[in-house]
């Protein structure tokens, strides 16, 4: 199986909390679409810098990852980025990689979405078993 890229939008959660409050109009919630390639391999969903520019992603800490490669790195994580993917959306915490690195969406907002990747097409897709709404397993 090759490379599996999808188009997700990210949204600023922070800015909707604020919003809903009617501190900004609703227009000045930041979103973007972003290519992104699809890891079911990492764990977590990860931007870049040049992305959380953009975004400014509200940064609750820092924590340390394994690589693939066995070596541990340090980095920021940020919280309250909204996914949204077809007729799927969740609200995850993302590992800030540096400079223009390469996105990726992980297993754990995979999961939350209820999507998955078609080995065949080559493409992320919503469960064909639950396609008008996500269905997760609570044990």
């Amino acid at each position: 199986m090759g490379l599996v890229y999808a188009d997700v939008e990210l949204i600023n959660g922070a800015d909707m909390v604020v919003a809903d409050k009617n501190y900004i109009e609703k227009s000045k919630i930041r979103k973007m679409t972003v290519n992104m390639l699809v890891d079911s391999g990492a764990y977590m969903l990860a931007i870049n810098e040049n992305i959380q520019q953009q975004m400014q992603f509200p940064i609750i800490e820092k924590r340390i990852f394994e690589l693939a490669g066995g070596q541990n790195v340090e980095y920021e994580v940020v919280s309250l980025v909204e996914l949204r993917f077809k007729n799927r959306r969740c609200i995850v915490d993302a590992v800030l990689l540096p400079g223009d690195s390469e996105p990726l969406l992980g297993a754990i907002p995979m999961e939350n979405m209820d999507v998955l990747i078609d080995p065949k097409q080559q493409e992320l897709i919503v469960n064909p078993a639950h396609p008008y709404k996500v269905k997760m397993k609570m044990k």
